[in-house]
């Protein structure tokens, strides 16, 4: 809300035409509701409508009190490729720590998912982030139980400083088939030891826009993640832990976001030595064949 008030698929295109001026992008898109009280089927319906009219792929925001027969019946219909889902529409009761992967993401609509061989974009819950047990052995449940589901895990598992880490890559080394996008993630060094443990094959770009068109530079401080962001831009950041204005003079060399994501990427792959052709499936391939497969 700070970055962009909306974010309809014409402001989507434009801002990949300015920041990749010489690039052809083709994103997929889904919704952003940030409460029970919006309009999630309007929200839907307007992905909907701008996929077919766009020629992209696109995903379904799931609320997990949906039916099995309402959450397939939708997704059909609105020729979603899959699910997204988020922690927040999870009982309001849960502590928000002690909320699990399937409170927000029901067995039932896993089967739904395995059923059609779907796509579920999965934002991992908890402050332990990717290395909290419970989030690790629910998302190899996930891969065991449902072989059929098209698992991503968005934003590294959400491990923004290293000491997100843990062990969790020795654990994800075991896997097979989940996939990891790096959307809004600046961590080189956590790049580098999710190339290490799954390869180049299963790991995604994504823009996670509209808040990569942030002008901003991640650093991380006793474990915590904090933007710098130039003075005045995104309004009173005092209150907020991950947000910090800098000198109008360290301003002027802030870049956007989404360069700072990609420049990440870029070290993380000269430190693992990966070919031109690793790289072209990490940014285009890997997300094709995901999709042709469906």
């Amino acid at each position: 809300s700070r970055v962009a008030l909306d974010n309809s698929i014409e402001d989507t295109q434009e801002t990949y035409r300015l920041m990749f001026p010489d690039k052809h992008v083709t994103p997929m898109i889904f919704a952003s509701p940030n409460t029970r009280d919006d309009d999630i089927d309007g929200m839907n319906d307007y992905i909907s409508r701008s996929a077919k009219a766009h020629h992209c792929p696109s995903l379904i925001f799931a609320m997990p009190w949906w039916s099995a027969e309402k959450f397939e019946q939708k997704t059909i219909a609105g020729g979603f490729l899959g699910a997204k889902v988020y922690l927040i529409f999870s009982d309001p009761k849960i502590p928000q720590n002690d909320i699990t992967i399937f409170d927000f993401l029901p067995h039932h609509q896993l089967d739904v998912l395995n059923k059609h061989g779907w796509i579920v974009m999965l934002h991992i819950p908890r402050n332990g982030r990717l290395r909290d047990p419970k989030n690790l052995e629910q998302m190899l449940e996930i891969e065991k139980r449902y072989p059929n589901v098209k698992l991503i895990i968005a934003h590294v598992g959400r491990a923004y400083c290293n000491e997100d880490v843990g062990d969790a890559f020795d654990v994800l080394a075991e896997t097979r088939k989940m996939m990891f996008d790096f959307c809004a993630n600046t961590n080189s060094w956590v790049f580098e030891q999710l190339v290490r443990a799954v390869g180049s094959r299963r790991i995604l770009f994504g823009s996670d826009l509209p808040i990569t068109r942030m002008r901003m530079r991640r650093i991380c401080e006793n474990g915590r993640y904090v933007n710098l962001v130039p003075p005045g831009l995104y309004g009173d950041v005092g209150n907020d832990k991950n947000m910090r204005e800098v000198s109008s003079r360290e301003a002027e060399q802030l870049t956007f976001f989404m360069y700072e994501q990609i420049d990440a990427f870029r070290q993380a792959a000269v430190a693992t030595h990966l070919s031109k052709h690793d790289i072209e499936d990490v940014f285009y391939n890997n997300a094709k064949q995901l999709f042709d497969e469906i």
